[in-house]
């Protein structure tokens, strides 16, 4: 659930990636890793989701500056993956994407920019919004726990 917010989303996602996997299982090289070539599929189906989801919904979403919260890290290792994950899944689908595929998938925003067809410069943006609506979430969950520090731009790789 990296890319999408619920759970019939992911499904469909994970669906559409096999149905495509086994269309396309004989365009697979035999000398290359299966890992990473199902998993440009996966992520590349999950891309499509996402556009379609934008077309199909209308956003009015206000995007607001915020000061930048800061989060220790030592105060993020408390916190199982699941639990950022779950604050995750709250940000708006350009941001999440973005942001999973920065943070967690390795994706420079060139490659980013890319496949979700929009510029660098908006790749960076939701980056740092995405960023900094995290820090957000995660002050008015944990308050008083937090003190001064920068959210590391890394997840836990088992997330």
């Amino acid at each position: 659930m990296r890319y999408t917010s619920r759970p019939e989303d992911c499904e469909e996602v994970m669906d559409d990636s096999f149905v495509k996997m086994f269309r396309n299982l004989n365009k697979y090289q035999f000398d290359k890793p299966f890992k990473a070539w199902l998993r440009t599929i996966v992520v590349n189906t999950a891309i499509d989701f996402y556009r379609q989801s934008i077309r199909n919904a209308v956003s009015n979403q206000a995007v607001e500056d915020h000061a930048e919260l800061a989060v220790e890290e030592r105060t993020l290792s408390k916190l199982s993956a699941s639990d950022i994950l779950c604050v995750v899944q709250r940000l708006s689908p350009a941001y999440r994407t973005v942001f999973m595929m920065y943070a967690v998938d390795g994706y420079s925003h060139r490659e980013i920019a890319e496949m979700l067809q929009i510029t660098e410069g908006t790749s960076k943006s939701n980056l740092s919004k995405a960023r900094t609506k995290l820090q957000e979430m995660l002050y008015s969950l944990y308050g008083d726990e937090w003190s001064p520090g920068i959210l590391p731009y890394s997840v836990p790789s088992n997330v």
